[in-house]
């Protein structure tokens, strides 16, 4: 295990990186405005699961090979985005939501959501590396790895999992306040163009 000190400076530096607004955070505002939290949870749950795989890959240089492999990369990252622009176009057609009803029988499934969330983390070639970057120098190599790799992954996924709530919360609220000003209409709109936002986003980075 890592000293205490090593373990809060990787804390410190991957929450302003997760923080700051990306691929995966975008996506989560996204569903927020359109589903609210609690649903926007399962892409969480997806996308959590996609990050710390390819954390943990990255970490055991598995990274650099996948990443020496373009044409297979960017087939990944194409069905990535593909499956965000269907979804995009889905959301854009469907009618507005009631922020004040249960959730709605809109044929987005729990598994969609889950699968849409891996999908966008793992099919992100800056997050193979940014991992394979970052992490490395918080290993200390006269250590067993298991110990070490375990700690870093669950701090990274506690840090991102309070920023995607963060982001997913901040949807719902602009949603509630554009339903406020009678402009329920453009929340699907706004939802549907941030996924085909972040469709066009994976395709060029």
């Amino acid at each position: 295990m890592q000293d205490t000190t090593v373990l809060l400076a990787f804390a410190a530096s991957f929450f302003f990186i997760a923080a700051s607004p990306g691929l995966c955070m975008t996506l989560s505002m996204s569903l927020g405005i359109r589903l609210g939290l609690r649903r926007t949870l399962w892409m969480m749950a997806g996308e959590l699961i996609g990050v710390g795989l390819v954390a943990a890959a990255a970490a055991l240089g598995v990274s650099s090979l996948l990443l020496g492999a373009p044409k297979a990369f960017a087939l990944f990252k194409l069905a990535g985005a593909a499956y965000l622009f269907w979804s995009g176009w889905q959301c854009w057609r469907s009618p507005t939501p009631d922020l004040q009803a249960p959730a709605q029988a809109d044929g987005t499934t729990p598994s969609r959501l889950a699968l849409q969330g891996f999908l966008t983390a793992a099919s992100n070639p800056k997050a193979w590396a940014f991992n394979a970057a970052l992490l490395p120098p918080f290993i200390d190599a006269a250590r067993p790895l298991a110990p070490q790799l375990s700690a870093l992954l669950v701090i990274l996924l506690s840090i991102e999992f309070l920023c995607l709530v963060g982001y997913a919360q901040g949807g719902r609220t602009l949603a509630a306040w554009l339903h406020r000003g009678g402009h329920g209409r453009w929340l699907n709109r706004i939802s549907g163009g941030l996924m085909v936002g972040v469709g066009i986003w994976l395709l060029l980075s």
